[in-house]
Parts: structure tokens; sequence; C-alpha cells
């Protein structure tokens, strides 16, 4: 065995990380031949809360996951959610993946997979439950802040070289939720009823490329139903689509409880079961693991000839080939390094997004010496909280203490302004970094807010949502589109007395702002992780250029939105008395839907300001009609004072077509760094695939002839230059 290892891990190091070559295959043949029935069926199943077992007999290993994406999460009990109590299990807690999207940089989210990976290498882990690339729908889904935004070809280009950076350390990355999990809402059991092109336009193209050109090792399935089969048992999105169509050599895991009988898994898809509890559903019956649904069920099932052999042999081939592409590769771990943090410290820079800076009020100056920073989210920890993406973090600065930390000559004054409760205790691990306890009242509060605020030379509200339960947070949607706890009168309050107000939004999703008109300034913060405080501080004072872009479209009212009907969110009970939820919105999600139908937006997809200004150029086609390929060229040129980085968006647009059709859509997009009066030329080079639609009927996608547009953007509202050409 120790030679099938070595030789597993020889051939990563040379880089077969794709396909297997036929030599990995046969030693992976000799381990199955030499497996007895109750070995493999051991190793499809969990064995403990996040372990599953090897075959100690041939030397195979144990495989261990742990939640992610945002950082390793500390240890549990064996059979249990509750925390081991371990002293050395604390992490770096990165950004939220909304904020690494908002950076739109490629190698941003490469060096994020990897010093996350190099965390769950030394916890000695094999699987990383991440990344989330679910498509954020509505804005209240609760969990939009685990993902990278509302289009599919952003989030997928974001989460392949993240898969990249992370497997580099021989750490799996186990990309979710697959699929079409959308809300939080009655998620363990709703029916997504989606059209064919609606789901290989939108909602699969991001697994696609994490698989294809990331080359995911797993992928988690998703606890929804889609056509009435939940999702770990569908043979559609499983095998016909993700193993067939795809051709991926991976091995699909369960979401935790996910199984709900033996047939299902067994033919519909799953490789690897795990558990909420240890029957796998509801009951935490002592050492019951085998009484999952593809342990001792499924064995009996098998010697019955009710289930064939092959399927388990494929599931047993697919987590052995998993468990070999994970083991050691010589390279070491690292937890709560000087990097680790510098790396966090330099997402959250790249993420923060700047929307609004009136009368250039933003930077801050050095010279300041008194300022009032209000806001509740500018001292509460939120690293705890959000369910699973709950982490133990060795520490958290906070916005208030970098604030105070970037202006050590000034007065700096807090004043909390609106309370909204103790935080939601991790499990097992509750810590609190700062006292967030309360006892004046709302109005007492709004008070001291008012009356600190005079003759301060900035004032800074930090709000926004919280990962409370009904916030930002798994297992529940947001309750409102509207900021909680009474904010906006708040902010309108301060923003009466103070209109040189700089508003500070913390949240992994979209939020109602009528009071955007009256405040000076605008920053999307998102969560930060441990290195919040520096992180924004850096950005407020200049230290760092702000170059983020959203990643999804910030609407007036939720009520502009594409989700009109409550059959469309957040679903309705059939006559059996099932939720479904019907995508009667189709392709037209997030700003395919606002600006096709010229719907106006407080901030629309891929909007961000800079302290400095850029200047395109005119972009040029490599050629005016094509059978294939084609390339376009612009120059962008810093026109400012200051260096800075530009986030260039290629989007098309299809002038003529037999099927309705977005107005434009995201095709490709380049950051480049520029001084200030230099230029740069930025290149894109798009196929067929990126002028095609899928047709359902035929299934296939279609590219048709006709004239297309490069439209070339700051935002998608915001194209500086565009060209024509021809598909003949």
């Amino acid at each position: 065995m120790k030679k099938i290892l070595v030789f597993a891990c020889l051939m990563l190091a040379i880089g077969c990380s794709h396909q297997e070559s036929d030599p990995i295959e046969t030693e992976i043949d000799e381990i199955l031949s030499q497996m007895t029935l109750d070995e493999k069926i051991a190793v499809i199943h969990a064995q403990s809360k996040f372990s599953s077992r090897g075959v100690p007999r041939l030397g195979v290993p144990e495989l261990w996951c742990m939640d992610g994406p945002h950082g390793v999460r500390p240890e549990t009990l064996w059979d249990a959610w509750a925390s081991a109590q371990q002293t050395n299990d604390s992490c770096t807690a990165y950004p939220a993946l909304t904020c690494l999207a908002a950076s739109w940089d490629r190698d941003l989210a490469k060096l994020y997979g990897q010093s996350v990976g190099e965390e769950a290498l030394y916890r000695r882990k094999n699987v990383l439950l991440g990344p989330g690339i679910d498509i954020a729908r509505t804005p209240l889904c609760g969990r939009n802040f685990e993902y990278m935004g509302e289009d599919p070809y952003l989030a997928g280009h974001m989460a392949a070289p993240y898969v990249q950076g992370l497997q580099s350390n021989n750490v799996a990355a186990c990309v979710k939720h697959y699929a079409v999990n959308d809300q939080e809402f009655q998620r363990l059991t709703i029916n997504v009823n989606v059209d064919d092109r609606a789901l290989y336009e939108i909602y699969l193209p991001a697994f696609k490329t994490a698989v294809q050109e990331g080359g995911a090792w797993s992928i988690m399935s998703s606890y929804n139903k889609y056509q009435n089969k939940f999702v770990s048992h569908n043979p559609r999105l499983l095998k016909e689509i993700l193993k067939g169509e795809w051709g991926w050599d991976g091995a699909v895991i369960s979401d935790w409880g996910a199984v709900h009988e033996t047939v299902g898994a067994a033919e519909g898809g799953t490789d690897l079961e795990f558990g909420s509890y240890t029957d796998g559903e509801s009951r935490n019956t002592p050492a019951a693991y085998d009484h999952y649904f593809l342990a001792q069920p499924y064995k009996e099932k098998l010697l019955a000839g009710e289930l064939p052999m092959k399927d388990l042999d494929d599931k047993v081939r697919r987590v052995l080939r998993l468990i070999l592409r994970t083991q050691p590769n010589g390279k070491k771990g690292y937890l709560c390094s000087d990097q680790h943090y510098a790396d966090c410290r330099k997402i959250g820079t790249e993420g923060i997004v700047l929307l609004k800076n009136k009368d250039g009020i933003l930077p801050m100056k050095a010279k300041a010496k008194r300022i009032v920073v209000l806001g509740e989210n500018a001292i509460r920890p939120m690293i705890v909280g959000g369910s699973s993406s709950s982490l133990k973090a060795q520490r958290e600065i906070s916005p208030l203490d970098g604030i105070r930390a970037a202006f050590p000559d000034a007065e700096v004054v807090y004043e909390r302004a609106y309370y909204s409760g103790e935080p939601t205790p991790g499990r097992g691990y509750n810590y609190s970094f700062y006292d967030i306890s309360e006892e004046r009242p709302a109005a007492k509060l709004l008070e001291d807010a008012l009356a600190a605020v005079e003759g301060a030379d900035y004032v800074l509200f930090i709000g926004g949502l919280n990962k409370q339960k009904g916030q930002d947070c798994e297992g529940r949607d947001r309750e409102s589109y509207d900021l909680p706890y009474g904010q906006n009168e708040v902010i309108e309050a301060i923003a009466a007395v103070r209109p040189d107000l700089i508003y500070i939004n913390i949240s992994g999703t979209p939020v109602a702002m009528p009071f955007a008109g009256d405040v000076a300034a605008i920053v999307q913060a998102w969560y930060l992780g441990s290195e919040t405080g520096n992180a924004l501080s850096d950005v407020l004072t200049g230290k760092v250029n702000p170059s983020g872009k959203l990643p999804f479209t910030f609407p007036i009212a939720l009520e502009d939105g594409p989700l009109k009907t409550e059959r469309q969110y957040p679903g309705i009970q059939d006559e059996d008395g099932n939720w479904q939820v019907y995508y009667d919105e189709g392709i037209y999600v997030g700003y395919r839907w606002y600006d096709t139908r010229q719907v106006p937006v407080l901030f629309p997809f891929g909007y961000g300001l800079s302290y400095t200004t850029f200047k395109y150029g005119q972009v040029k086609a490599s050629a005016k009609a094509i059978k294939d390929d084609i390339s376009f060229s612009i120059p962008i040129t810093n026109t400012g004072k200051v260096a800075g980085a530009e986030v260039v968006q290629l989007y098309i647009q299809d002038v003529k077509s037999s099927v309705d059709r977005p107005l434009k859509e995201l095709k490709g997009f380049e950051k480049v760094w520029l001084q200030p009066g230099e230029t740069k030329t930025v290149r894109f080079t798009i196929g067929k695939d990126a002028l095609s639609f899928f047709d359902a009927e035929r299934h296939e996608w279609v590219a048709e002839p006709g004239e297309f547009k490069a439209l070339i953007g700051a935002s998608v509202a915001d194209i500086r230059s565009e060209v024509s050409f021809e598909l003949k």
C-alpha cells in the first residue's frame, strides 16, 4: 500500500490532477480487487461527524472533512456538533466569498484557496467543504454571503482558481451546493421547478467551470429536490450531467443528512454519505453509523441482488481516488501565520467596494483630530455565527480598533447608535472579543449618537446585517430587504445633522439604502474575517485604493426584482403539502433582469469606484467576421493622481436572435493595475460558446450566425466602448 500512496502522490506532483493516468487507475483496480464487500461498504459512508473509514488492512487511510470555505472549522466531538474543546484548533478567518468575488481577481482567488488550504493541511484535513457557488437569485437568501454572486461566469471563474490553490496542498475542494440551492426557506425539502435553458445557462455553468477548469476533486450535493427527487438521489444531475456530460471523475459527497433512502442514493449517484446524526438523518444513536442508507441497508440489498455491484464499485473507485489525491505531498501546513493574516488583509482590501464618494470625502485625511464612529457593527464580532461557516478564530480585529490604530493621534469616539441583541452562540465554542452588552433604550442610543457627532472631523456609521438567524445565516432566509434594528431611521437622523456622514455597510448580500442620497459616502465592506479592522482602515485612509466591484445588483426595492409571485419565492405548497418553488423568471436573474427590462437600480452589477480615474480607449476586434474564436483589445489609462486597479468587463450582445436573450451577458473580465498616467492594453479571447444559448428542445448549445456586439465597460450599466462583429 505504501507503493500505491507514494505513486499517487508522485503523479500529483507532476501535475496529474484533472484526469488520472492509467497506472493510477491500475493501482485503484488492485486495491478494489483485494477489498471485501464489508470494506467497500465501509468507505462510502461516515464513521464520525466528519470522517469516513479507510481500509486499514490494505493501508488505505481515513478521509477527514471539515467545514469551510472561509476558514477551517474547529474540531467537533466524534458523534456530535459540539466543540471538542481543543486548544490548538483556532484558525485564520478569511473574508466571506462575496468579498472574494467582489475583487474580480483570479490570482487573489488562487491565493485565497492556497492560504486556507495550508491551514487545512496543518489540521490534517483531506477535504474542505467549499467553495460555495450557488447563484444569488434573491437578496433574501440567508446563505448568499457564502457564495459568489449572481452571475455564473464570474462565480465559476473565481471558483476555479480557488479550487486550484486549495488543491495545491492536496486538500480537496468540495464545491457546493450542487445544484439549484438558492434559498434557505424549506431548503431540506423544497422542490425546484426550473426549465432546462435556465438550468444550463444560469445554475450549472459555475459548477461546470469549477470541475472542468478548476479540477475539483469532490462536489457536495444539496438538500433540495429537483424534478421531485432529492438531489442526493438525482441521476439527472449527478450521473447524466455531472459524471456523464461533463466527464467528471470525482466523488459526490452528500450534504449532512441529505440522503433519505438506500435505493435512491445507490442509483442516483451519491458516492459518500455523511449525516447530521448517526443514522444519517435524525437519530443520534451511539455507534450507529451502520444504519446509514449506504451502509448495512445497502449491503443487504446488494446481497439480495436488488442492486448491482457495479454501482458500488464505481462509488468505491471514486472515493479511493479522492483519498489518494489528498495524501500529503510533502508540503508543510501553517496555522495563523503572519503570511496568512497578510493574505486575509489583502483579500479584504481588494474586495471592498466604494459605492459613493461625494466631493472626494474619502480617503480620510491623516490630520483628522476627532473621529466619531457609530454603529454596532463597529464592535460586533462576525466570525462566530452564520451556522456551519462559524469559526474559532485566533483573533478578529474590529472596525473600531482598526480605525483607532490607523489614527493613533486622533480622538476616536464610539457610540453604538442601535442594538441588535447578543450574538448567536457558536456550537460549543461561543466567545466574544468584545463586551457588546447594552442597557440603554433605542431612544437614548440615538440621543447619545447625535450628541457625539458635533464638532467631529469625520463621522462614520458602521452598520448593515450580522450573522444572526434571519440575517446572513444558514438555515433561514432574511426577514426583510431593509436594514434591521431600526438602522434606516437612525442613519437618516444622523445624516440630517451631518450630511458628510460616511456609511459603511457590512453584509454579504444587497440591502435597501433609502438614505443613499443623504450621505456623503457609501462603502460596501462585507465580512472581512480576522483582519476586518485593518483591511477597512487601509481603504478608508487611502493606504489601499479601492478596486472592488459588485458581484450582484443592489436593487432599490425588493419588488423591483424578477421574483414577483409567491410561487417564485419563497414557494407554495402543492395539494399534497409538498413545497414547490417555480423559477418562472427563467434566465432573467440579477442584472439580466434589471438591465434588459431597464429597471432602475441603486447600484448595478460590476459597479465600484476608485480614488483615481480610468480612461477607456476604443476596443478593436481581431476580425469583422468569424467562424470560431475572436479577440478584442482595448487600452486602459490611469488618468488620476494615484495608482489603482480597474476591473475591465466584457459583455456580449446578440443583436438579433431567434430566441429571447438578455441585453448583454458577462463573458470576460480582467483586473489591470496602473500607475498614474500609465496605459495598458487589456485583451479578451472568446469562442462560440460565449455567443451561444442553450436550446432545450435540441439539448445543445447553439450559436446562431449573425451580428454580435462586444461591449467593454466598468460595469454592466457603464459601457465605455463597443465593436460589432459577425458570426458566419
